[in-house]
């Protein structure tokens, strides 16, 4: 996955190059709403971070091992998605994500530099199978609220809130 930042409005677009299963990413300019500065490191450590937790979301849901997520949740982000994937479990069943596009935007970054909040307007796919028999599909257009947390040398997402478009 290329990163490249266009001048036009300081977007930041994650380039899929010929990766069929990744998403395409775009990172629309912070709207930071009276709170501290972002520096454009943080703020490429933020988003990086984000999307590989959605690639542990993603293999965590489908394999039932909520121990996947372990490096990139944490709190009550950690403790829904744990839950979620017992129930699977208990009936025996798993679910597949395949995430086409996030639109991101960093909303608020703590004075004390503690928890950055971001809004991801998503696009994905997702399958409910009983091993390898698809019981449902359907496509998702879903805006989550995100807020991560700084832990030893990478952000975690501690909060991970859907709210159906």
């Amino acid at each position: 996955m290329s990163l490249r930042i266009l001048a036009a409005g300081c977007v930041l677009l994650f380039a899929t190059g010929a990766l069929a299963d990744q998403p395409s990413v775009q990172v629309q300019p912070p709207d930071l709403q009276g709170s501290r500065p972002l520096e454009k490191q943080t703020a490429a450590a933020v988003v990086r971070d984000y999307l590989e937790s959605w690639q542990k979301f993603r293999a965590a849901l489908d394999q039932n091992q909520a121990a996947l997520l372990d490096p990139d949740f944490v709190g009550t982000a950690r403790t829904k998605l744990a839950s979620a994937i017992g129930e699977q479990a208990k009936l025996g069943i798993h679910t597949h994500y395949q995430d086409e596009s996030h639109k991101l935007q960093i909303v608020f970054y703590s004075p004390d530099g503690l928890s950055i909040q971001m809004i991801d307007n998503v696009e994905y796919d997702q399958q409910v199978l009983d091993r390898d028999r698809v019981l449902a599909t359907q496509h998702v257009k879903t805006r989550y609220v995100v807020v991560m947390t700084p832990a030893e040398v990478r952000w975690k997402v501690r909060v991970f809130e859907a709210t159906p478009e």
